[in-house]
């Protein structure tokens, strides 16, 4: 019996390890040829197989390690040295892989079986069991707090009995401060490249087509074992994380961690479980080394969001992926590759893309989703590009959370758009200050580009959401606008329209 693990399953305590004749792990060149992903990307992926690869073999395990363009052509391989083979993999998250990994072996005359992913903490059937159990006239849209309040309930995690630690559920008031200006965060880890991850970053160099050129891009510094990944989580919960909860919102000029975790990639890949990371962050709590407002926003992301987003795709896909429902079809604009625009905040978020394949949370929701939602840029579109671009993104990771919830492609997961004018980037960043576009104007030259497209983009979609929920104050000051200030916005919005096409915002 044979184990084959993908690449987002490099989980070495795992029980089922034990239980296999060998460890069949497949370096498919066709995937990274499918789409032009970031360089940091597929070094991470490929040299986080081959040092488990390495792990596995010194612990004594039998590995299998095949290098081929598909998985059928190492499936050949594999089946040439083990006929008839039976192989059983943890499930995988993208939609529709189950049935094409099991019809791939059975073409082989081999039978996969799956086990539990122990990369989540839920099955499918138990959230299943949550979602069909709700109180709602609608089964097939979501709302996170519910779930949230469901899970931690649940694990027990930050309770004090039947009561949420420190008595509330949600500490995001607490946690939208922006940093005094002479503020700086702690320097994140970086982990020098072996002689391994050297010989990937070569390869994915001289081999595929990449989301930027090797040159363009930092130096390569992500985790790409367990040990590091370790590291990594230390070094979060002892310099950074006290600070992570009041400044998990901001956005400062020059600064592309800010305090975030940066732990995201290691845990999609499996280099750290999903609970441990939990139980540190709620150990630092207890000994009094983190704010509740840090931990519960920390735990808020692991045990809520990050579960919530996997199963809310698996049960609305395929229908997610091509949603649209504001019918938006632009093609994004050409800063989005090349990072080339005035604007402070959309020139800053792009640039942490092109160089360490990251972001955070909000330069992805308020900055890179905000700019092409109310420009029109298509939602698969968008979809595309942050899934090229990010070192963490894998389908059922950017499927929900840019179509579903940048976009607004669907109401599956939010009621309202996440849409904001300048004044929001104003409020959580420095970014307006350095600016040549000018956050308190709405038209005219010069005036900031957030601004026309935002109240255009309200006026545009006005039948689907006037009424939508928290919208009321919002077209409160849409219906305060007489017909010169629209004349104005209409024609400030289609000169930005008309710059960021041309590649000259």
């Amino acid at each position: 019996m044979t184990l084959w693990l993908l690449g987002t399953h490099l989980d070495r305590t795992a029980d089922y390890l034990d239980d296999h004749d060998r460890v069949l792990l497949i370096e498919s060149t066709a995937f990274a040829r499918r789409r032009p992903y970031h360089p940091h990307k597929l070094t991470l992926v490929f040299a986080a197989m081959r040092r488990f690869r390495d792990d596995l073999r010194d612990r004594g395990f039998t590995v299998d390690y095949r290098q081929a363009e598909t998985f059928g052509e190492a499936l050949d391989a594999h089946f040439d040295a083990y006929p008839g083979d039976d192989l059983t993999m943890p499930r995988p998250a993208a939609y529709g892989a189950e049935d094409r990994l099991r019809g791939l072996v059975e073409d082989h005359g081999g039978h996969l079986s799956f086990v539990p992913n122990p990369t989540f903490l839920l099955t499918p059937e138990e959230f299943d069991e949550w979602a069909d159990s709700r109180n709602t006239n609608d089964s097939d849209t979501y709302r996170l707090e519910g779930f949230y309040r469901h899970m931690r309930r649940d694990t027990g995690v930050l309770m004090d009995g039947d009561d949420p630690a420190g008595g509330e559920w949600n500490y995001d008031e607490q946690n939208r401060e922006t940093p005094p200006d002479d503020w700086e965060p702690p320097e994140p880890p970086r982990f020098e490249p072996d002689e391994i991850t050297r010989e990937v970053s070569s390869w994915v160099d001289a081999e595929f087509e990449t989301f930027v050129d090797s040159g363009e891009a930092a130096p390569f510094r992500w985790p790409v074992t367990r040990e590091q990944s370790l590291d990594a989580l230390a070094a979060f919960v002892d310099a950074r994380f006290a600070e992570f909860g009041p400044y998990q919102d901001a956005m400062v000029e020059g600064e592309w961690t800010m305090t975030h975790s940066l732990l995201s990639a290691s845990i999609n890949l499996g280099l750290l479980l999903p609970m441990e990371v939990i139980e540190r962050a709620e150990r630092v709590y207890e000994v009094g080394n983190a704010p509740i407002n840090s931990v519960e926003g920390f735990v808020r992301q692991v045990l809520g969001w990050r579960e919530f987003m996997r199963h809310v795709y698996r049960r609305s896909m395929p229908e997610m992926a091509d949603a649209n429902q504001l019918g938006q079809t632009a093609d994004l604009p050409p800063a989005y590759w090349t990072g080339e625009t005035d604007m402070t905040c959309l020139s800053e978020a792009v640039g942490h893309v092109r160089e360490h394949g990251y972001a955070h949370h909000i330069e992805r929701l308020m900055v890179l989703s905000n700019f092409a939602l109310v420009y029109g840029a298509d939602p698969g579109e968008l979809n595309e590009w942050f899934h090229q671009g990010f070192v963490d993104a894998f389908h059922w990771v950017t499927t929900p959370n840019v179509v579903g919830m940048g976009s607004f492609a669907t109401d599956v997961l939010s009621s309202k758009p996440y849409a904001s004018s300048g004044s929001y980037i104003n409020r959580m960043s420095d970014y307006c200050a350095s600016c040549p576009y000018a956050v308190s104007r709405d038209t005219g030259e010069g005036a900031c580009p957030f601004n026309s497209l935002y109240w255009t983009f309200l006026r545009e979609h006005e039948e689907r959401l006037r009424g939508t929920g928290r919208m009321g104050l919002m077209y409160s000051h849409v219906d305060d606008k007489d017909a010169a200030e629209w004349e104005a916005l209409e024609a400030r919005a289609e000169q930005v329209r008309e710059m960021a096409r041309q590649g000259t915002l």
